[in-house]
């Protein structure tokens, strides 16, 4: 993975921390994931490690969980 993964379900907090990491590490090296816009990746980022949203996996792999938004089980309700 050559760029970080910015995990969110569209509330208020996940959108705010979206803005927040982009401002910190720049465009060009986050892909953001919206759920809501593309559930197809929610098995990726439970096998990633993504526990709750938002949710950022950095390129080494390691998972940070930024605040808490909603826990996987209630982004896949």
């Amino acid at each position: 993975m050559s760029k970080s993964i910015f995990y969110h379900a569209g509330c208020p907090v996940c959108v705010s921390a979206e803005q927040d990491i982009i401002n910190l590490i720049g465009q060009d090296n986050v892909e953001v994931v919206h759920f809501g816009e593309d559930r197809n990746r929610i098995s990726e980022a439970e096998n990633a490690g993504v526990k709750s949203v938002p949710a950022l996996v950095t390129p080494s792999g390691n998972v940070l969980h930024i605040n808490f938004g909603a826990s996987m089980e209630d982004v896949k309700g």
